[in-house]
């Protein structure tokens, strides 16, 4: 099902994750499947739609750096000095996770990824939903993600409870992802931000 962008449209997404459902949703990168990331059996739906096997951590995400501290014990200042340069956008920063974070969404890392996207839309959603949802890539497992709704709508059908029609953003990458151990900002991923822009703002890294 195809859900629109309107008031009323993006209503009906919000109540669909609220319910413990799943929709996909455009994004600053590519569409992603969206579940409530606190509730565990709505996670656990997101990778049997995908096909994906249990055990590696989900993606989180977050309104704005107030929902992303209420899912961590700490967020780091260099960190944090990341997130205000670089979100809303194509930064995933991983961080110690509350207990709040289900073990599936963690995959017993005990770590939780987190970003806030820039897109209005997803923003939008994740707002009036009040919780951090699931930011993994709208594809079946070993598929390239995509940017177009009608291809969603045929992958998944009604294996979800509908398509939320917008444009992605222009970025073919996929977020970059960064996390703080012993005292470093180690480079987890290269995505749309490169390892220099990282550095300029919080000095030296280490690539991982």
């Amino acid at each position: 099902m195809m859900i629109s962008t309107d008031a009323s449209g993006i209503e009906s997404a919000v109540q669909a994750i609220k319910h413990g459902g799943i929709i996909a949703f455009p994004t600053d990168t590519y569409f992603a499947l969206g579940a409530d990331g606190l509730n565990s059996s709505a996670v656990e739906s997101v990778f049997t739609t995908k096909g994906r096997n249990p055990g590696t951590p989900v993606p989180l995400l977050v309104h704005d750096s107030v929902m992303a501290e209420s899912l961590c014990t700490e967020f780091p200042e260099p960190l944090r000095k990341l997130a205000d340069h670089f979100w809303p956008g194509a930064l995933t920063i991983v961080l110690p996770a509350s207990d709040v974070v289900p073990a599936v969404v963690t995959a017993d890392t005990r770590t939780v990824g987190v970003r806030v996207p820039d897109h209005a839309i997803a923003r939008n959603i994740i707002e009036l939903a009040g919780v951090p949802i699931t930011g993994t890539s709208c594809n079946l497992t070993g598929r390239d993600p995509e940017k177009e709704a009608i291809a969603v709508e045929q992958i998944f059908g009604d294996a979800i409870a509908g398509c939320v029609v917008g444009l992605c953003g222009d970025s073919t990458a996929p977020s970059t992802v960064v996390s703080y151990v012993h005292g470093e900002i180690v480079l987890l991923r290269t995505g749309a931000i490169d390892a220099e822009s990282i550095q300029n703002i919080a000095g030296d890294i280490v690539a991982r």
